[in-house]
């Protein structure tokens, strides 16, 4: 279970992290309440789960699966609630980002 525990804090970390984005561009700028704040509490949990998973994993790895992973559900969750399509050259680029993550995750 103790090597599970830093992956379930990198998923928790990425799913804050996501909802963090989510909640940002709904508060226009900052400008309506409850999204900022529950924006900045999401990323404040996200921060802690990341923060845990770096107690065993890679800083370097760790990171960039986060950042890698947070980029790609924050596109697909922007796709079903704003129907933001990312163009071809973005899909291209997102193909590689998993690409990328796979290779660190799975060859590191």
């Amino acid at each position: 279970m103790k090597i599970l525990a830093p992956y379930f804090f990198l998923v928790t970390a990425v799913i804050f992290g996501t909802a963090s984005n989510i909640f940002a561009k709904n508060a226009l700028g900052f400008t309506k309440l409850l999204p900022a704040s529950l924006s900045a509490i999401t990323i404040i949990l996200c921060m802690f789960c990341l923060s845990n998973s770096m107690k065993s994993l890679p800083v370097g790895i760790t990171y960039a699966s986060f950042a890698g992973l947070c980029i790609i559900a924050t596109t697909i969750v922007s796709f079903y609630k704003f129907s933001q399509l990312p163009n071809f050259s973005s899909i291209i680029g997102l193909i590689f980002i998993i690409i990328g993550v796979s290779m660190v995750n799975l060859l590191a």
